[in-house]
């Protein structure tokens, strides 16, 4: 497991809505047995994100929303195989968990 992978939302109550988990923790911290994850959205569910909170980022041609003050915890065998890493849209993600713990 790695910062930035993404993984399929597991929770079929959610998953039509919020089809992807994406992996924020650090490396570091890879001995725990959970990991903290933020919701990739469908831009159907939150067709006006809001600036620096919400960046939008294109998972394999299509565009979610990345929902950065609903961090959670999520035991790491929940989680399953990763799909995909986001590293390349890092800045993005780095500033909307900064904008949540600082507002700025």
């Amino acid at each position: 497991m790695a910062q930035f992978d993404l993984y399929r939302n597991p929770n079929s109550d959610s998953n039509a809505f919020i089809p992807y988990l994406l992996d924020v923790q650090a490396d570091l911290l890879n001995v725990l047995a959970t990991r903290v994850v933020i919701p990739l959205y469908t831009s159907d569910a939150i067709p006006k994100p809001i600036l620096h909170l919400n960046p939008v980022l294109e998972v394999n041609g299509e565009r979610f929303v990345l929902s950065a003050a609903e961090l959670a915890g999520v035991s790491t065998s929940a989680l399953g195989e990763s799909i995909t890493n986001l590293q390349s849209f890092r800045d993005e993600i780095i500033a909307a968990l900064d904008f949540v713990f600082t507002g700025t």
